[in-house]
C-alpha cells in the first residue's frame, strides 16, 4: 500500500498518535479501545511476530523507503519530522509508531495453569521499571506476569520500548481482587516468594529445592515496597543479600537478579 501524506496534525486518520507524552489521557484513552502503540522498527516486528494486528503506522517522511515490515492490509502514513512531533508531543527519533489491536488478557486461573515459574507485581506504577522487569522476565525463564490492580499497563508506549518489545512475549493477567488473588496463586501450588530487605528474610540463594518447585516471586513498587497485606500473604521473605552497606536495589535490577536465581 503506497504511504498516504500527513499536512495537518488535526487530520483524523492519524488520531490514534496524537498526545502521546500525555500518561493519564493515553491510559484513559488505549485500554478501553483495545489499542497500544509501538514506537521503533523492533518493536514493531516483535509486535506482529507475536500476532498482533496492526491497525496502522506513522513514520518520519525521510525514512518511508527503509521499511520492510508494515502489513499490506495496514495503512502506512507519512509526515515531517516537525508534523510528527506535533502530532505526538514528542521528537520521534525512532523514526516510525504503529497502533495495535491488543489480544484479550488470559484469566487468572488460565494463566497459573499453564506457568511453573511466576513474577507477582504490586503497585508497579512506573513504566520504565515495568518494562525492565518484563525484558528480564522474558530473557530469565519466568513463564508469566500477575499484576496487582493498580500497576501501570504493560503495553503503554514506555514499558513497551524499554522492554524492546518483550512485553509481548510473556502472558500477563491483572487481579481484579487484590490481594485475594495472593490466596489464589497459593492455591494453584505455588510457594509465594516476597523480595525485601526487611528483616527476617531469608537469603534468596538459600531457598529449598521444594520452595524453588513452583515459585512466584512477589515485587512490590520502588520505594514503599510490598504492603503489609502481600508481607503476610508470603509463604516466605527472601532478600538478595549485598555489600558496602547498600540497603536495596532500584525493583527492575533486583527483580533480574532473582528471577536469575530462583530459576537457575
Amino acid at each position: 500500500m503506497p504511504a498516504l501524506t500527513i499536512t495537518s496534525p488535526d487530520d483524523p486518520r492519524i488520531g490514534d498518535y496524537r498526545a502521546l507524552t500525555d500518561v493519564e489521557l493515553r491510559t484513559r484513552w488505549e485500554p478501553p479501545n483495545g489499542l497500544f502503540i509501538a514506537e521503533g522498527e523492533l518493536v514493531i516486528s516483535r509486535a506482529l511476530r507475536a500476532g498482533y494486528r496492526m491497525r496502522s503506522a506513522l513514520v518520519d517522511e525521510k525514512r518511508v523507503s527503509q521499511l520492510t515490515d508494515i502489513p499490506d492490509y495496514a495503512p502506512l502514513y507519512t509526515a515531517a519530522p516537525e508534523l510528527l512531533e506535533s502530532i505526538t508531543g514528542f521528537h520521534v527519533h525512532r523514526g516510525i509508531l504503529a497502533s495495535f489491536h491488543r489480544h484479550e488478557i488470559p484469566e487468572m486461573s488460565e494463566l497459573l495453569g499453564r506457568a511453573r515459574c511466576i513474577a507477582v507485581l504490586e503497585g508497579l506504577n512506573t513504566h520504565t521499571n515495568l518494562g525492565a522487569l518484563f525484558r528480564s522476565a522474558a530473557a530469565l525463564g519466568i513463564d508469566a506476569v500477575v499484576l496487582s490492580p493498580n500497576c501501570a499497563d504493560p503495553l503503554y508506549r514506555r514499558a513497551v520500548r524499554v522492554s524492546m518489545g518483550e512485553v509481548f512475549a510473556i502472558p500477563y493477567a491483572k487481579s481484579e481482587d487484590w490481594p485475594a488473588t495472593l490466596r489464589q496463586i497459593r492455591e494453584a501450588g505455588f510457594t509465594l516468594l516476597a523480595l525485601t530487605p526487611g528483616e527476617g528474610a531469608i537469603p534468596i540463594g538459600d531457598l529449598t529445592p521444594e520452595q524453588r518447585k513452583r515459585p512466584a516471586l512477589l515485587l512490590g513498587a520502588e520505594g514503599p515496597g510490598l504492603t503489609r497485606a502481600a508481607m503476610a500473604a508470603a509463604d516466605a521473605r527472601v532478600v538478595i543479600p549485598m555489600h558496602n552497606r547498600v540497603d536495596s536495589l532500584n525493583v527492575a535490577t533486583a527483580g533480574a537478579i532473582a528471577f536469575y536465581e530462583i530459576t537457575r
